[in-house]
């Protein structure tokens, strides 16, 4: 039998006004009241929570405007991964989507706390830990410092020494190093006393020679430097190259750019140099081509060693979603990959295409292009950063915000100072107060 009962039908927006009486409650996107005007203050949905406050306290309400949590907390944070802090008497505790809170009110406060691979830093006493998504403690709460999990593993440092733990708390090696890079491509580089050496997942040191610094691995491969040469080992800690090269780029699509003697030119995996190295410099191969120099001039070689772009550029850089930039005749532009210029040589200086739009510069300003020369968003700030997750923080006038790729301020240019968002949230000065906002410009300063 069918049942004709409706199922409730949650408004699909909801945005938190302020009514000129200092009361705050939602609208939709039909300027419709939705939830009173009852609030002192109200921040925007995140989740499907909002936090709201009432009598100096702050809780959170669903779209129906339903109370998930008494509002008793002194501060909250917005939702992230079905999970959020709050704050009561001076310690903070953790609550999920239900209201529930899965840990005791008792943790003391860092900014950076949210899940990440399902755990979170606890701090407690100035010592750090971590919890799961149960509240549970997966290690005691006894490291001066950790770090975010990394496919499984996170670095955490007592005593001034490092040390590597899995996600069920286990440190799978000795806390005895002096540094620790977290794992690439299932692997951990750590130091001692100087000496750099690899680790896999059970805590073995795969690397019988203890080299003067390594780099991470990148396809299976990873540089390692010796008595200052370089050279490749492959996951086993075999060297693949003798560790004669003055200087050496990671393997991208197969091929490594290495230089010897003044010189470039390319290895393949097995270590045999395919290229001859006869280059002035040479850049990892992007998209079937490498940018390198010859007799001072730039162009491009093909994985064969062709040449398919002609040596006759004063500056370039490697290929970014289909386009390389060039300079000729002390101006900057563009390129396609049959060498074509696309966008004219005209600009004083430019940035690799992002998300599809390029920064420009131009008689002290900056704008952005798209691959067709359009210049999308005029050139008309002071500096500008190139666009990350759809936006790109300008400056005009001494202030800073963000715009999206219409050129629209999503975040308006008012900051004395802002960085570009990591995870998020991005740091900003505004009044000589240090805060942060995430990307819908909801700003978070201390009081």
């Amino acid at each position: 039998m069918c049942s004709n009962k409706k199922e409730v039908e949650y408004p699909k927006e909801l945005f938190p006004t302020e009514n000129g009486k200092q009361k705050w409650g939602f609208i939709d996107t039909v300027d419709k009241e939705v939830i009173p005007f009852i609030y002192e203050n109200a921040r925007s949905f995140s989740e499907g929570f909002a936090a709201v406050e009432l009598n100096d306290k702050w809780g959170f309400i669903d779209k129906t405007g339903k109370e998930i949590t008494p509002i008793e907390y002194d501060c909250v944070f917005d939702f992230s991964k079905g999970f959020t802090r709050v704050l009561l008497n001076g310690k903070w505790g953790y609550i999920d989507k239900t209201g529930k809170e899965i840990t005791p009110i008792k943790y003391d406060y860092d900014y950076d706390c949210d899940f990440d691979e399902g755990f979170a830093k606890v701090k407690l006493n100035d010592k750090w830990g971590f919890i799961d998504t149960s509240g549970k403690e997966i290690t005691p709460i006894k490291y001066d410092d950790v770090y975010e999990f990394s496919k499984g593993f996170a670095k955490v440092e007592l005593n001034g020494k490092c040390g590597v733990i899995d996600k069920f708390g286990n440190e799978i090696t000795p806390i005895k190093y002096d540094y620790a890079w977290v794992f690439s491509e299932g692997f951990v580089a750590v130091e001692l006393n100087g000496k750099w050496s690899f680790i896999d997942k059970t805590g073995k040191e795969i690397t019988s020679t203890k080299y003067d610094y390594i780099k991470t691995f990148s396809e299976g491969f990873a540089l390692v430097k010796l008595n200052y040469k370089w050279g490749f080992i492959d996951k086993a800690g075999k060297e693949i190259t003798s560790i004669k090269y003055d200087y050496a780029w990671g393997f991208s699509k197969g091929f490594a750019a290495v230089e010897l003697n003044g010189k470039w030119g390319f290895i393949n995996k097995t270590g045999k140099e395919i290229i001859p190295i006869e280059y002035n410099y040479a850049e990892s191969f992007s998209g079937g081509f490498a940018l390198v120099v010859l007799n001072g001039k730039h162009g491009f070689i093909n994985t064969f060693g062709k040449e398919v772009i002609p040596f006759i550029y004063e500056n370039a850089h490697s290929f970014s979603e289909g386009f390389a930039a060039v300079k000729l005749n002390g101006k900057w532009g563009f390129i396609d990959t049959f060498g074509k210029e696309v966008i004219p040589f005209k600009y004083d200086n430019v940035h690799a295409f992002t998300e599809g739009l390029a920064l420009v510069k131009l008689n002290e300003k900056f704008g952005f292009t798209d691959t067709y020369g359009n210049e999308i968003i005029p050139l008309k700030y002071d500096n500008a950063d190139t666009f990350s997750d759809g936006l790109a923080k300008v400056e005009l006038k001494g202030k800073y915000g963000f715009i999206d790729k219409t050129g629209r301020a999503i975040i308006p240019i008012k900051y004395d100072y802002a960085e570009i968002f990591f995870s998020g949230i991005a740091k900003v000065a505004l009044n000589g107060k240090w805060g942060s906002i995430d990307k819908t410009g909801k700003e978070y300063f201390d009081s």
